[in-house]
């Protein structure tokens, strides 16, 4: 099955991108523990929020093609998603 990521998850993780340049920069400049951990926390949480995102919508997308193929236990593929949210933290 091929996935369609969403343009919106797609710029969602280009800002993850410039929020990780963003603290490398700082540390360049010396920017004080307190900050950088800051802005890294944001990072992880950015990165969080993405994972679960990405995991919804691709068990979304799983279940309307079982649907459609007239299957309609999604059991499994409910738990896989679950174990993909576990296993990301």
């Amino acid at each position: 099955m091929d996935y369609n990521y969403l343009n919106e998850m797609k710029s969602r993780l280009r800002r993850i991108e410039g929020q990780v340049r963003g603290v490398l920069r700082m540390m360049e400049e010396g920017k004080s523990c307190k900050e950088v951990v800051a802005q890294l926390s944001a990072v992880r949480n950015a990165s969080d929020k993405a994972i679960a995102q990405i995991v919804a919508e691709n068990l979304h997308q799983c279940i309307l093609a079982k649907q459609a193929e007239g299957n309609q236990n999604t059991e499994k593929m409910v738990k896989e998603a679950i174990a993909l949210l576990v296993k990301s933290h």
